[in-house]
């Protein structure tokens, strides 16, 4: 049978060019037929370009040493990241287009450019291995993207289908690896700046964005309702938390995902036992 009178094999690659971005890793893909990037279509995938422009620019603010505003054009470029999708979704605006568009720009806004800028931080002073390590983090965002987009098609996905992340996310591993640049600043001892700490926390950071651990994400983080007015009250005062003393702030947020890792593993082996049971 020929390729044009087999009309499964003829839509075939039809159909894998209408699958759409999605606004978390979580999400659902939406099919829609790829017909060019429409004018609604130009709000969300401006701010991923927004995105990108901020994380490179954070090399640049590297390149003149000005590490805080380097470190809060990464964190800039994170908001811009969790707005891109979410405003797709709402506007019906997702395409192919822009999910190749958010990976590129995620892969250079929270792999490529804080390798760069630690790099020029911290890790300069010892350009050997130092240069390793900021290459791990660089090639391991890419690669956790890369395992991301080669799988946004396929069904069997354990973490995903019980409502969990497979990895740290790009974003959030950005976080983490700038947590001795947050700790420096909210302390001014030298030692968070040392190459010998900063080099195997990145390299430790590189390793959880590859890694196949269960990891929260939001449908994942489902607070009882007899808790959810503390919980506004607590993001209301994390807020101002972050205008008042912004490094500290930034510290305890990326321990505390740290300090919910073991959580999460043990609440996703709780749900996959309960998952399991009723098929046995």
């Amino acid at each position: 049978m020929s390729l044009l009178s087999d009309p499964t094999r003829r839509n075939a690659p039809e159909e894998n060019a209408r699958l759409g971005p999605k606004a978390a890793e979580d999400e659902v893909p939406v099919m829609g037929r790829s017909r060019g990037l429409s004018l609604r279509a130009m709000a969300p995938n401006a701010i991923t370009a927004a995105a990108l422009c901020s994380g490179l620019t954070g090399i640049r603010f590297a390149i003149s040493e000005q590490w805080a505003a380097a470190a809060v054009a990464i964190i800039v470029a994170g908001i811009l990241d969790g707005m891109d999708g979410r405003i797709a979704r709402l506007l019906k605006a997702q395409s192919r287009f822009g999910a190749e568009l958010d990976s590129l720009a995620d892969s250079l806004s929270f792999g490529t450019a804080p390798a760069i800028i630690i790099y020029l931080w911290s890790l300069s002073s010892e350009p050997r291995w130092g240069w390793f390590a900021a290459l791990a983090l660089a090639i391991c965002c890419a690669l956790r993207l890369a395992r991301f987009n080669a799988q946004i098609d396929v069904e069997e996905q354990p973490h995903k289908s019980l409502g969990f992340l497979t990895g740290v996310p790009a974003p959030m591993g950005a976080g983490l690896a700038f947590m001795p640049f947050y700790l420096w600043m909210a302390t001014g001892l030298d030692v968070f700046r040392s190459p010998i700490f900063v080099g195997p926390w990145l390299l430790a950071t590189a390793l959880l964005m590859i890694s196949s651990m269960a990891t929260p994400s939001w449908t994942s983080l489902r607070p009882r309702r007899g808790i959810r007015l503390w919980l506004l009250a607590f993001v209301g005062l994390l807020f101002a938390a972050l205008l008042v003393e912004p490094w500290w702030t930034l510290s305890v947020i990326g321990i505390g995902y740290l300090a919910l890792l073991p959580f999460t593993l043990m609440r996703y082996s709780k749900i996959r036992r309960r998952a399991v049971s009723p098929a046995q």
